[in-house]
């Protein structure tokens, strides 16, 4: 499942969805990197 992650005020990455950790933040693999950040919300339209 892809999910995308913010690793800053404006950098985002999506990737395959690995884990969720327990700070809240989750993990996503993109090729053999891993990285971690806080998901991106859904935002009602």
């Amino acid at each position: 499942m892809l999910r995308t992650i913010t690793l800053g005020s404006c950098v985002s990455v999506q990737g395959i969805f690995e884990r969720q950790l327990e700070n809240g933040k989750i993990l996503v693999r993109v090729g053999s990197l891993l990285f971690e950040g806080f998901p991106v919300t859904k935002k009602a339209a």
